[in-house]
Order: structure tokens, then C-alpha cells, then sequence
């Protein structure tokens, strides 16, 4: 049992990383080649898929924090585990809700000012696959040094 409590945290984060490339790198550019899918449709569809990851990633975040707790961790692990939190929470109380909010605009029939804010979502989750990647191989490191020691 102490094993599963060990490896579950290192599955949920390569998982995650497939979960955060497999949209937010596959399907939402892909989406809008679709040759008959409107503007406010693909927008539409999009916004329901984030909202979606959106939760899902939480999902993985408390549960790897539960999983996480009472281990011995290495300070690699925690910033890099903190650096995925600190992006997850800027993209779930800051950008989404922006994004949702233009996305509406679209929907409705409007134009939105231009902004960057889907540009620096982008750019969040790439550091937080970067982050995501590096806690995983930590996590992997740590499980082999108390499995051989």
C-alpha cells in the first residue's frame, strides 16, 4: 500500500502532462481547421474542453497533494509542484474567466479587443509541462532512491 501511495503521484503527473498536451496542443488548434465549424462554435466547444481540463487538472492537483502529504519530499519536488499550483491557480481565478468572458463576446456576435491573454495561456502551460515533466522525473528519482536504499 505504501508503494501505491509512491507511484500514484508519479502517474498522475505524466498523465496530467498528456491530458495538458493532448488539448491545449492537439485539439484546440486542430479544432479550427475544421472547414465547416463557425467561429462561435469552435469558441464555444473550446471554452466547454477548458472548462473540462480545467477541473480535471484540479482533480489531479488535490489528489497529488493528498497523495504527497506525509512523504519525506525533496525541496525539487515542492518548487516544482508549486510552480504547477501557482500557474493551475492563475489559469483557473485570472485567464479563464477572461477568456470565458471573450468568448461570450464572440458567441453574441462581437468582436473583442485584441489582447494576449490567450498568448500567455499558452505560454503558462508550456512552463507548467516544463514544471510537470521536471516533478515527474524528481518524483521517479525519489522512488529509486528509497526502493534501492
Amino acid at each position: 500500500m505504501q508503494k501505491a501511495k509512491i507511484i500514484a503521484p508519479i502517474i498522475i503527473t505524466f498523465v496530467w502532462i498528456g491530458f495538458i498536451c493532448s488539448i491545449s496542443f492537439m485539439e484546440a488548434p486542430v479544432k479550427f481547421t475544421a472547414p465547416h465549424l463557425s467561429l462561435q462554435v469552435g469558441v464555444e466547444i473550446g471554452r466547454q474542453v477548458f472548462k473540462a481540463l480545467n477541473k480535471t487538472e484540479l482533480i489531479f492537483a488535490l489528489c497529488s497533494l493528498g497523495l504527497m502529504l506525509g512523504n519525506r519530499l525533496k525541496s525539487p519536488i515542492t518548487i516544482s509542484f508549486g510552480t504547477v499550483l501557482l500557474i493551475l491557480s492563475l489559469q483557473t481565478f485570472w485567464l479563464l474567466p477572461q477568456l470565458h468572458q471573450r468568448v461570450q463576446i464572440i458567441i453574441n456576435g462581437g468582436k473583442p479587443e485584441p489582447s494576449q491573454l490567450h498568448i500567455i495561456y499558452i505560454i503558462l502551460d508550456f512552463i507548467k509541462i516544463i514544471a510537470l515533466f521536471y516533478l515527474g522525473c524528481f518524483q521517479l528519482a525519489q522512488y529509486k532512491r528509497n526502493s534501492f536504499n
